[in-house]
């Protein structure tokens, strides 16, 4: 048959298909779609094939082994390397049983009865990392294993395909307990221990067999990420551990591997003291720890691939400066204290220092010795900064043209009413909250710059109030203080007079911003990081205004009044113009001084810790004196350090552009009735009004005095008297704020 030339059929004389016109031409016919379904399903089967047979089980990794990681100073020269590795292998009938189903609630519940892989968790880990839920590997145990033992810790994908097809091998060639047994050996649990025997004797001083059940669990804590877990390390770390920790014990309960009354029974167990390898005493092991976490937290290496060494890490410190930082603490502090005397036992210290200009750290102190003191007084965050918040209050203020209650301007010259335990007021009305000034002392009408002198409690905590503690909390992220720190967010007053606790190097950082004139870098502590001749990208750190020229400048002047002749005038012992404050924490256990020149900015605390218990400590009677405050101790040690770390440079004086209404800073007051007592006298001010010149406003709120009083709070009885203000500060129940709106007439 001859062809149609319609095509209705074929040579044999069959119907003809209809050729495919318009849009249809571009969709696929199912026969492509099942032919490229196919393909492509070949293509995969073929690589996993191929990939299966190529990769073999390689031996042990280098990283397995560890290698040192060297801290070099700014200039080059030797700081520190890491410890000697800390491995012991054991056989897993060696680990108690609690201990390894705490690992596997931990890490893998069905370790032993899935694959070794699971390509749905990480699919799942990889679609989180992306969308930023958080980086997750989405390994199963066997997999981490492979990771550990056989390669490293890079985040490529060839390194991910080669752990998928090792991991699958291994599984074949070794059963469910030896890849445990290898995975408890070779995983890091924090404090340079590898493996759960070295684990076990660097955190409770025992052998792997001897570990409880709630030992076993915090241990298994660890392996999510050391240093967020650790608590000995970072004190602040408390809660996320009890979380994690609980998070297993559950874990375990729901696989039946735990009872729920032995669950209830259980009490988190302590981690014991860490002991320091010889490499990392005296200074050595703080600069070493706060590295770490700087080069972790800003994401320049992960906490794995930095923990497998080989890098020379310059940091931002200066060899004299922190010779200098130690020379200060130890002659000013440490040299005065008896080992006799229990309270001295509480003693501990912490600095920083950064160049305002650059945000580089130049200094730290962490402790009188990481092998005897491991928690690093610079970087942790759990003690109440008092009042070297203050000057955040006041720059908030004049940052966002903040009014008084009457409706007066805030600056340097407005005047507040500084009675003691005056109610505090929010839009005319009581907030019920009355902070004490130190010693019960009143002060009547008084200026801001003199209320910043004297640190008088009731002033600073109704500007808080006026400003709005929204405000003040915003002031103080911006100006470098992570909006996580705890009591950040604290209503009302409180926030003004520092029940906050972020480190002394966030602090550091808060004052840099006032020496620079409100401009401000992150501070860094690393310079360089290289690993076998090339360098890691570290991030960019611009420049940017944190707080408007004017109000930093505003607020460096009431801080140099402080130093003239307020409650730092120990600061002038530098020989420099200074500007700074002074602080105590609720109930004495801590005394600050942060302080600045126009070239330096530093942050020195006392702090008072049982070295059992770890419990914070008053700090009553510690170096003979009965009382630790900001002007004491901390703003002596910064003179001394303050006054090396710039020998040879030449003194430069403030530039400061003040905001409108600033004016010129006072005279120190010289009658006996306002003088600021010497830092360390104890003798008790008189109490009385100040008496203010005519200023720019009328005082805010300045009752006469009053016929009713505020209900008295409870002090410490063995409480001793002096000018420093304490941070303890007593509200007014509902009953007092009742009592107070009755009075509403003379409070406005």
């Amino acid at each position: 048959m001859s062809d149609d030339p319609e095509g209705r059929t074929t040579a044999r004389g069959s119907a003809a298909r209809p050729r495919r016109t318009g849009w249809r031409r571009l969709v696929p016919t199912w026969r492509m779609v099942l032919t490229s379904v196919v393909l492509f399903l070949l293509v995969i089967v073929g690589g996993l094939v191929a990939g299966y047979l190529l990769v073999d089980i390689p031996p042990a990794n280098s990283a397995a082994k560890a290698q040192s990681n060297v801290y070099l100073y700014s200039d080059g020269t030797f700081l520190a390397r890491d410890g000697d590795v800390n491995r012991e292998n054991v056989g897993l009938s060696q680990i108690p049983k609690t201990t390894q189903q705490a690992v596997l609630a931990a890490e893998d519940r069905d370790f032993y009865s899935e694959s070794a892989v699971d390509p749905a968790a990480m699919l799942r880990a990889a679609w989180n990392t992306v969308t930023g839920k958080g980086k997750q590997s989405g390994s199963t145990i066997t997999q981490q294993y492979v990771k550990n033992y056989y390669l490293g810790q890079e985040q490529t994908l060839t390194r991910k395909a080669k752990e998928f097809f090792i991991a699958i091998k291994l599984d074949r060639e070794e059963t469910k307990d030896q890849i445990l047994e290898g995975y408890l050996n070779s995983s890091y649990y924090g404090r340079n221990a590898y493996g759960i025997q070295a684990a076990a004797q660097a955190y409770y001083g025992k052998n792997s067999e001897r570990l409880t059940t709630a030992e076993g669990a915090y241990l298994a804590t660890l392996l999510n990420a050391p240093s967020l877990y650790d608590i000995t390390a970072h004190p602040e770390n408390k809660r996320r551990a009890l979380a994690r920790w609980n998070y297993v014990l559950d874990g375990m309960v729901k696989k039946k591997w735990l009872s729920r009354a032995e669950r209830a029974a259980m009490k988190f167990p302590e981690p014991g003291p860490v002991k320091a390898s010889a490499g990392l005493s005296g200074q050595r092991g703080y600069v070493v720890e706060a590295v770490k976490d700087y080069l972790t937290r800003n994401k320049i290496l992960d906490e794995d691939t930095l923990r497998a060494g080989g890098y020379r890490i310059t940091t931002t410190l200066g060899r004299h400066r922190q010779d200098a930082f130690v020379d200060a603490v130890t002659t000013r502090l440490m040299d005065k204290l008896d080992k006799t005397r229990k309270v001295d036992t509480y003693v501990r210290a912490g600095g920083a220092s950064i160049d305002p200009a650059t945000g580089r750290v130049v200094a730290m102190y962490g402790g009188i010795d990481y092998a005897k003191q491991y928690v690093n007084g610079a970087t942790r965050r759990d003690y109440q900064v008092g009042s070297t918040f203050k000057p955040i209050v006041f720059a908030s203020a004049v940052q966002n043209r903040s009014t008084t209650q009457d409706g007066v301007p805030i600056t340097p010259e407005t005047v507040y009413d500084g009675t003691n335990k005056r109610m505090t007021l929010s839009h005319g009305s009581p907030t019920g909250f009355a902070p004490a000034n130190e010693d019960d002392r009143s002060y009547g009408p008084i200026t801001v710059t003199e209320a910043t002198d004297r640190s008088v409690n009731a002033v600073y905590a109704q500007m808080g109030i006026d400003v709005g503690p929204t405000k003040v909390r915003n002031t103080a992220v911006d100006l470098g203080i992570p909006p996580d720190t705890p009591s950040l967010a604290a209503s009302q007053g409180a926030i003004s007079l520092g029940t906050a606790t972020p480190s002394v190097l966030e602090m550091t950082q808060v004052y840099a911003g006032f020496a620079h004139h409100g401009r401000q870098r992150p501070y860094t502590l690393v310079d360089k990081v290289a690993k076998s001749g090339g360098n890691i990208p570290l991030p960019a750190r611009a420049e940017r205004t944190a707080l408007d020229r004017s109000a930093a400048d505003t607020t460096t002047s009431i801080l140099q009044s402080v130093v003239d002749g307020g409650t730092g005038t120990a600061a002038q012992e530098a020989g420099r113009p200074a500007a700074g404050k002074t602080g105590t924490a609720e109930g004495d256990k801590a005394a600050w001084f942060a302080g600045y020149t126009p070239e330096l900015a530093t942050v020195v605390a006392v702090l008072g810790q049982n070295p059992k218990s770890a419990a914070q400590e008053p700090l009553y009677g510690a170096a003979g004196l009965p009382r630790i405050n900001g002007g004491g101790f901390p703003a002596e040690i910064w003179a001394d350090y303050t006054a090396a770390a710039l020998e040879g440079r030449p003194v430069t004086d403030f530039d400061l552009q003040l905001e409108p209404g600033a004016g010129p800073l006072p005279p120190a007051p010289t009658d006996s009735g306002t003088a600021p007592e010497p830092p360390g006298t104890t003798a008790p001010p008189t109490a009385g009004p100040t008496t203010v010149p005519p200023s720019t406003g009328p005082p805010t709120g300045t009752p006469t005095t009053p016929t009713v009083e505020p209900p008295t709070p409870t002090f410490p009885t063995e409480q001793p008297t002096t000018t420093e203000p304490t941070e303890e500060f007593p509200t007014v129940g509902p009953e007092g704020a009742a009592a107070y709106a009755g009075r509403r007439e003379w409070l406005l």
